[in-house]
């Protein structure tokens, strides 16, 4: 759906042709979600049948434009106003990996949380890169504000998300350390502090593993370094 309405997003600024519509749409989220061509001609094709759009005639180079109607102005509207329903939320692999892994014979589940710690951890520090530079073009004056400030949005959202993740993990390996306490009531020792920043990892961590969204936030704006850049979406503008 968020494609649908994205592209009645963009025709509303005027009539455009399928492989523009993903040009502009994959600017505007810095290709966070890439499509093809084929999936923007499926989606106009819908949305030409539901009446939201309609053929606008040719470009000069022969593109076959589409236009919203007035059905589809509506629709957009209602989008806007409308919050996203979460009745249904949408399958979550790594939810469904820890799910399976409990009680999985021969699956170390703390090894898997550890294994995705690094690699949440990792984006983060790659989103918080990108946003470093993101709000550095803003601030320059060098970008097409509009498209960089909606790209900041979307990396917002996803370090937000990657911080959320973390804490949710280090939960994970905390619930499974009280489970795993013997009977009789008896409780594990406690790992020793972690030293230097005074961060303390999460029950069960392993020493010297970096276990909190805050503490890994503080230090990814050192490494800002352009020539780093990941492999995520923005790179793949242009």
């Amino acid at each position: 759906m968020s494609i649908r309405h994205g592209l009645l997003a963009l025709l509303e600024r005027g009539p455009r042709y399928g492989s523009q519509l993903r040009t502009e749409f994959e600017s505007r989220t810095g290709s966070t979600w890439p499509l093809n061509v084929g999936q923007v001609y499926t989606t106009l094709a819908r949305l030409e049948r539901d009446g939201l759009v309609a053929p606008g005639g040719e470009d000069d180079a022969g593109h076959t434009l589409y236009a919203i109607t007035d059905t589809g102005r509506a629709e957009l509207r209602q989008w806007y106003e409308r919050p996203v329903d979460r009745t249904n939320p949408p399958r979550d692999e790594l939810s469904i990996k820890l799910a399976m892994a409990v009680g999985a014979p021969g699956v170390d589940i703390r090894a898997v949380i550890q294994s995705q710690r690094h690699a949440t951890i990792k984006a983060m520090q790659d989103y918080t890169r990108l946003k470093a530079q993101a709000l550095a073009a803003i601030e320059s004056g060098r970008s097409r504000e509009r498209d960089d400030l909606a790209w900041l949005l979307v990396l917002e959202q996803l370090i937000f998300q990657t911080e959320a993740e973390a804490r949710w993990l280090d939960h994970c390996e905390s619930r499974l350390v009280r489970l795993s306490r013997p009977a009789d009531g008896r409780a594990e020792p406690e790992p020793p502090p972690a030293t230097g920043a005074g961060a303390r990892p999460a029950a069960g961590a392993r020493p010297g593993a970096v276990t909190t969204a805050a503490a890994t936030a503080s230090t990814t704006s050192e490494a800002t370094s352009a020539t780093d850049r990941p492999r995520t979406a923005r790179t793949r503008r242009g």
